[in-house]
């Protein structure tokens, strides 16, 4: 686009980004403050259109989207609807993925490709234009539905694409980008160390998750192989220079899979884990506020041999995690009937 507009007025450039960005146009004829010739111009040699094929939710609460990327290859996006108003889009940083964790169907498809950073924006934009398709009546930007949150919990290990990942969080923080605020963007990690690292160094208040799903070194290195080089120990440590950088919470997601880690012995290792308070009665440890350590429970969506945990043993496993005092919180389960789960559709 840059280039088409090279020899135009500045202005022009400013008027494209804005078409883009808070406009959500999906043609260059929709752009009509711009010379016909332009519009054509554009059209031709930087063409908007995003092919995509989506599934809607029973609830309406969930839609999931698969973009056919330029080379053919396919990606996977989920926009979720929550109560308050939030509509929270989960992009994906890669084209499968190489850690090869065993519940997750993106493991399964190995590893093809990093997604540059305009193909991690373009899974915004492809749901602000959606969100916008809706607004019946006269359509300004003041009456945008928008995307209010994304969170980096699709498809691929976001640390091994570090540089596109980062140069996509910033458009979509930038004010003149999609003007996302930074406390509603987060990015989740398998907990490659030297990416928590760079991103305590980043300065940028973005929100850290811990892809943890299980409380001890050996079960979950049978689940996630990445463990075998970043134990528990290892993320542990990185976490809380992490915290003692930056002062921000980080949270650690643990999805419960029925029979595999959702027993009363996981649950009281996990406690050990997460629990702030030191036998002084102190929430400081090392210098490192414990109480800035959230634990976020997710019911497993089914991706063959793995059942999520029953309501009843979620109920027990929640007990004991309430008992120690955890911070936690169950995430809403957000569609299952359209496989929302990382991976399902692009499969």
């Amino acid at each position: 686009m840059e280039k088409v507009l090279e020899n135009e007025p500045k202005y022009r450039l400013k008027q494209a980004n804005e078409a883009i960005f808070k406009n959500f146009i999906s043609d260059w004829s929709e752009a009509v403050f711009l010379p016909q010739d332009l519009r054509k111009k554009l059209n031709k040699e930087c063409n908007l259109s995003i092919k995509a094929e989506t599934l809607v939710s029973k609830t309406k609460d969930s839609v999931k989207a698969k973009i056919i990327l330029e080379d053919g290859l396919k990606i996977e996006t989920v926009l979720m609807r929550h109560n308050d108003g939030r509509n929270t889009v989960c992009v994906s940083s890669q084209v499968g993925c190489p850690l090869g964790c065993l519940f997750c169907a993106t493991g399964k498809m190995g590893f093809k490709r990093n997604l540059t950073y305009s193909e991690i924006i373009e899974q915004v934009i492809f749901f602000e234009r959606y969100l916008k398709n809706e607004v019946s009546g006269r359509r300004t930007p003041a009456n945008f539905k928008r995307v209010t949150n994304v969170a980096f919990m699709g498809m691929g290990e976001l640390f091994l694409n570090y540089n596109n990942v980062m140069k996509a969080v910033r458009i979509l923080n930038n004010k003149d980008g999609l003007n996302i605020g930074a406390r509603s963007i987060s990015v989740s990690t398998a907990g490659i160390k030297e990416g928590i690292k760079k991103l305590s160094e980043e300065g940028i208040q973005i929100n850290l998750a811990i892809s943890l799903h299980a409380p001890n070194n050996n079960l979950r290195s049978s689940l996630m192989p990445i463990n075998k080089r970043y134990s528990i120990e290892v993320i542990l440590k990185e976490v809380d220079e992490y915290i003692k950088e930056t002062k921000r919470k980080v949270m650690f997601e643990y999805v419960l899979i029925k029979d595999i880690n959702d027993s009363d012995e996981c649950a009281k290792e996990l406690a050990k884990i997460m629990n702030p308070v030191r036998n002084n009665g102190s929430t400081i440890s090392n210098g490192v506020n414990k109480k800035l350590y959230f634990l976020n429970l997710i019911l497993y969506n089914p991706t063959g041999k793995f059942k999520p945990s029953s309501a009843k043993r979620v109920e027990k496993f929640k007990a004991i995690l309430k008992k120690s005092g955890i911070n936690f919180v169950q995430r809403y389960r957000f569609g299952q009937d359209i496989k929302a789960a990382c991976g399902q559709f692009a499969s």
